[in-house]
């Protein structure tokens, strides 16, 4: 293990949501919980296994280390593993504080050019490369992806850089569709009232095809709908967003036209392909960062990312460093 000063914490939907109501699915929160799970800090000590790391370095802390090396972690897909500790998910404390021991496997070196603020963006930045590889983005892919929040915004960057020649994004949010242009979206859609067909063939029509792969980022019930509407016969939906346990859906319109629905979960091997692409600067998630709030005014912070401002608020926990 190592002991960490924390610098950059961001603030992730699942925070406020345990915040606000106490449970996601069957991870309810029983007793008094840290929260915090997207970070990176500064190693102040380390234990005496450990040879990859000393006091000083800088690092990104991955937030789900198996308890076990069980079939999954053998097979590759160590965040399948039943028995995993996840800072942040019931019972497990989050890293939203001064001072954190975490496993030192787990915790991965900075290159000099990569800022802490990239290295607590890593961990959004990974549910975007877990979800495009299970969709299986590629040279010339075609991408529908639906919801522009910061995950959303985290699978355009990566579907672009894993050679998708044209992304279309739909959201609700203008400010947040004018995001994704930025970030490198060729698309945008704002949808209103429309019907999930009707999002469907407005999708259809701005690509002059449908989208071989979509990726839904909201878990809203008329989200998923539009994305089984939307996917070309043969194509592959992955479901990022969470909502409703009980959902309905088109099922038979996939099945008959062998649209194939995958899950993610969180994601697994994912830090060293995202410190390899912010060092080379093949990529830049600068821009996700809207708000900055020091550890004091965590509240202030949290009221802000409630009410749906900006795109990622990020506290600072170190209160000797004056950088933004």
């Amino acid at each position: 293990e190592v002991l960490l000063r924390m610098h950059s914490v961001g603030i992730c939907g699942s925070d406020v949501h345990y915040w606000q109501k106490g449970r996601i699915g069957d991870f309810v929160v029983k007793e008094p919980m840290v929260l915090g799970h997207e970070a990176s800090g500064t190693v102040v000590k380390v234990g005496s296994g450990v040879t990859h790391l000393k006091p000083g370095d800088r690092v990104a802390i991955e937030p789900g280390v198996p308890r076990e090396v069980d079939e999954f972690c053998k097979a590759g897909r160590y965040n399948l593993s039943p028995t995993i500790f996840f800072c942040a998910t019931p019972p497990d404390d989050g890293n939203l504080c001064r001072y954190y021991k975490h496993s030192a496997s787990y915790c991965y070196k900075l290159p000099d050019n990569v800022t802490f603020e990239e290295g607590a963006l890593i961990e959004p930045l990974s549910v975007g490369i877990h979800a495009c590889k299970r969709a299986g983005v590629t040279l010339g892919s075609k991408v529908f992806v639906s919801g522009s929040g910061p995950i959303g915004l985290v699978n355009v960057i990566v579907a672009k850089m894993m050679g998708a020649a044209v992304v279309v994004v739909t959201d609700l949010s203008a400010s947040r569709l004018q995001k994704a242009k930025e970030v490198g979206a060729d698309f945008t859609i704002q949808v209103k009232n429309e019907t999930p067909q009707e999002v469907a063939s407005k999708v259809e029509s701005v690509l002059g095809c449908m989208p071989e792969i979509t990726v839904e980022c909201t878990g809203a019930q008329a989200c998923i709908q539009a994305g089984i509407y939307a996917t070309r016969s043969g194509g592959t939906l992955v479901l990022v967003g969470l909502g409703p346990e009980m959902v309905t859906v088109p099922i038979v319109n996939a099945a008959v036209r062998e649209v194939d629905i995958r899950g993610i979960f969180r994601y697994c091997n994912t830090w060293p392909v995202a410190i390899a692409l912010l060092a080379s600067k093949r990529i830049n998630i600068k821009p996700l960062v809207t708000h900055r709030f020091p550890l004091e005014k965590a509240l202030e912070a949290f009221e802000t990312t409630k009410r749906g401002e900006g795109v990622k608020v990020m506290l600072k926990c170190d209160p000797t460093d004056q950088n933004p």
